[in-house]
């Protein structure tokens, strides 16, 4: 079904005004009820091919929420992993390393220490050589290890949140000893199950050829991010996160590429698990995960998945049970499970340069129009 004419015309108008060159807005209300829209092209560069329902973005950190988190979630519930696991326990690497006596719980809160960021690309892939076999992308991750290890922590454990890259980076590897297979692996036979989210992967660097050419996504295409320097080319069916590339197109921060649809997939499985409904999650593991956790002072953090706080991109009418996560690319989702409401907004707000941050103004504000239109008089 296709959304209302005003949230159809501030999506036009987001185009025309230059937020991005196209988007896909998905919203599901009541469990069931889905709305689709599309807007634009592909690509700013003529003569561009029109976004579908079936074109595939690159979710950037959304893979945060929807591969790593999750992952944690269904290994915390097998018993696979605890919260309270110190890091050095899992990666015996980073034993006597400050990040080693970090536990899950800080990663997942962003408050182990970490920084927000490092250029790890640049020592990893020297002059853009990249891992294109799974042999180099083992290789790649025990160089990441080792980074890891040497990287001194900037704050003290639990004393405050700063979102980190390299703390998703470090849960990666979590998921991948805890369970015994890789990120890609485990997200495509334990959490990409339902048949809607059969375009919802990584794409590993030595399959972005072929998964451009393919004709799972001929008919949506794959929309391209940026003209980036240090490859060389411009950016399509391959990730556009310069650590994640380093570490072979698959990590715990970033990789995932998906339809608005596909994300529908998983969000539901966190909504209805947190109402109570059968999931592959369970219901209490979902609710302290969806939780503003209150150890740290100040911070917006839940487990994993961020919550409203002032000003949001969520808007101002999402409640505060609400959660969600952004992508650098110009993506994001927000649930809202007391209206039973789930809006995920995919674009390429970095094509072709990531300079453009329009996209700040405009979440918010067409969160608060999809409120109103779908929920409001709930």
């Amino acid at each position: 079904m296709s959304v209302s004419p005003a949230i159809q015309a501030a999506l036009d108008h987001a185009v025309s005004d230059g937020v991005f060159p196209g988007a896909v807005l998905a919203v599901r209300s009541g469990g069931s009820h889905v709305q689709l829209a599309c807007v634009g092209r592909l690509s700013a560069l003529a003569p561009g091919q029109a976004v579908t329902p079936s074109t595939v973005y690159d979710l950037a950190s959304l893979t945060k929420p929807l591969a790593t988190v999750t992952a944690i979630a269904l290994l915390l519930q097998e018993g696979h992993c605890h919260l309270e696991d110190r890091v050095e326990t899992v990666l015996p690497e980073l034993a006597g390393a400050p990040v080693g006596e970090v536990t899950v719980w800080h990663l997942l809160t962003h408050s182990s220490g970490l920084p927000g960021w490092r250029g790890y690309y640049e020592r990893l892939s020297a002059n853009a050589v990249l891992p294109v076999t799974e042999g180099a992308r083992t290789e790649a991750k025990q160089s990441l290890l080792r980074l890891l290890h040497e990287e001194p922590l900037i704050y003290g454990r639990g004393e405050r949140s700063l979102y980190s890259d390299l703390g998703f980076m470090a849960l990666g590897l979590v998921v991948e000893r805890s369970s015994g297979m890789t990120l890609d692996r485990f997200f495509s036979e334990r959490i990409a199950r339902p048949p809607e989210a059969d375009l919802l992967r990584f794409i590993p660097l030595e399959e972005a050829e072929h998964v451009r050419q393919t004709s799972a996504v001929a008919h949506g295409g794959i929309a391209p991010t940026e003209e980036d320097s240090w490859r060389g080319r411009l950016l399509c069916g391959e990730v556009h996160d310069e650590n994640a590339a380093s570490l072979g197109g698959v990590a715990g921060h970033a990789g995932l590429f998906g339809t608005a649809g596909s994300v529908l997939a998983v969000t539901g499985s966190w909504l209805r698990a947190y109402r109570g409904h059968p999931s592959l999650l369970d219901s209490a593991i979902v609710q302290e995960f969806t939780a503003r956790q209150q150890r740290i002072p100040g911070s917006s953090w839940a487990l994993g998945w961020d919550t409203p706080s002032s000003p949001s991109s969520s808007g101002q009418y999402f409640s505060s049970n609400s959660f969600g996560h952004l992508g650098y690319t110009g993506t994001s989702i927000w649930v809202d499970p007391d209206r039973e409401l789930e809006v995920v907004l995919l674009s390429n707000r970095v094509h072709p340069t990531r300079k453009n941050e329009l996209i700040r103004a405009f979440r918010p504000m067409i969160h608060d129009l999809v409120w109103r239109e779908c929920a409001g008089s709930r």
